[in-house]
C-alpha cells in the first residue's frame, strides 16, 4: 500500500465469487394500475383492497410495497389530523370558557 494514496495495490485485483442473478419480477402493467385506481374510487372496498395489497403474497414486489408505503403515509396523515382537532378543540374549549369570567 502506497502510505501517502492510501490505495491498496495488492486488493486491486480482487475476485469475487459469481452470484447468479435472480429473476426480475415482471412489473405491474398500466392496464393493473388503471384497475386499481378505479377499485380505490370505491368506498369501503378501497380501504379493504389497501390491506390485501399491502399483505398478500401473491401480489407482485413493487405494488405490494406502493401499498406498504401508502399506509404508513395515511396513519401519519390520521395522526396529524387528530392531533388538529384535539388542538382545535381545545382551543375552542378554553376560548369559550374565558368568556364567562
Amino acid at each position: 500500500m502506497n502510505e501517502n494514496s492510501g490505495y491498496d495495490e495488492n486488493n486491486s485485483n480482487r475476485q469475487y465469487p459469481y452470484q447468479p442473478m435472480r429473476e426480475l419480477e415482471e412489473p405491474v402493467t398500466m392496464g393493473e394500475w388503471l384497475i386499481t385506481m378505479l377499485i380505490m374510487l370505491i368506498p369501503c372496498a378501497n380501504i379493504i383492497m389497501v390491506f390485501v395489497w399491502a399483505f398478500s403474497r401473491k401480489e407482485k414486489k413493487s405494488k405490494s410495497n406502493y401499498f406498504k408505503a401508502y399506509l404508513i403515509y395515511m396513519v401519519v396523515v390520521v395522526v396529524l389530523y387528530l392531533l388538529l382537532v384535539l388542538m382545535l378543540g381545545i382551543s375552542l374549549y378554553t376560548i369559550s370558557n374565558s368568556y364567562y369570567y
